[in-house]
């Protein structure tokens, strides 16, 4: 029997319990601080060098880098290593599914990735850890080193679009699987919430983890409200049972 191509489409919900804030929750960043969206905000970043440096400083006290997989991303690399086809299609930028043991061709990364840079000008690319340093050592702005030009988190600012061929690649799998599952996003912000509702068109089963309601509640063939470190292990070990 040809087991089910499961796709697990991740929002900030799931690495909560990893230390990572959410986004648009009721405590979420959005929320507690609007002026904070500047910060990730394109537009913003590239015309006003004190945004880029308040910015810089944020990524200096972020956890983002310090933080460790949880249960649930645990829970999903478990899962693929069973032996069911898993992909993950993931909102978040914090490299967690791959640190709980994801092969990083299986993660879809959506936003982009906090753990690198990025040179707006000439594309070089780099760690963070080593422009954080360059931060710690007194550049508030560190420019490009094989340019000079401005250099940003190798994430998708507001403002920014997705890279085409993530997001095909996201909807070549969306079609195609069996089960998708919506965890820890609020299936707010388009094209990624979009994705729940093209699994649903295709056939596939759609089950929604998450605390907050979504705009695809209607179309979810199982809703899930309990907390995701707990529900989604157990939840995916029928899966993995049913498939076996």
């Amino acid at each position: 029997m040809t087991k089910p191509l499961v796709a697990v489409l991740s929002g900030a919900g799931i690495s909560t319990d990893s230390g990572i804030p959410d986004y648009r929750g009721p405590n979420g960043l959005w929320r507690r601080d609007p002026e904070a969206e500047k910060l990730v905000t394109y537009e913003y970043y590239m015309s006003d060098p004190e945004i880029r440096r308040r910015s810089w400083r944020m990524r200096r006290q972020s956890g983002t880098l310090r933080a460790r997989p949880n249960a649930a991303h645990r829970a999903i690399a478990e899962l693929e290593r069973s032996g069911v086809p898993v992909r993950v299609i993931t909102q978040n930028v914090d490299g967690l599914h791959q640190l709980a043991g994801m092969p990083a061709r299986k993660v879809l990364e959506l936003h982009g990735s906090a753990r690198s840079v990025v040179c707006t000008r000439c594309g070089a690319r780099g760690p963070l850890q080593e422009a954080l340093a360059r931060v710690e050592a007194g550049e508030e702005d560190p420019p490009c080193r094989e340019c000079g030009g401005i250099l940003k988190p190798a994430t998708v600012m507001f403002g920014e679009h997705l890279d085409p061929a993530v997001l095909g690649e996201a909807v070549a799998v969306t079609r195609a699987c069996d089960v998708f599952l919506a965890v820890g996003t609020s299936l707010q912000v388009q094209p990624a919430a979009g994705l729940a509702g093209l699994a649903a068109d295709h056939g596939a089963r759609l089950v929604i983890v998450n605390a907050e309601p979504t705009p695809y509640d209607d179309r979810a063939d199982e809703i899930v409200r309990e907390p995701i470190g707990t529900a989604l292990p157990a939840l995916l070990d029928r899966l993995r049972e049913a498939a076996a």
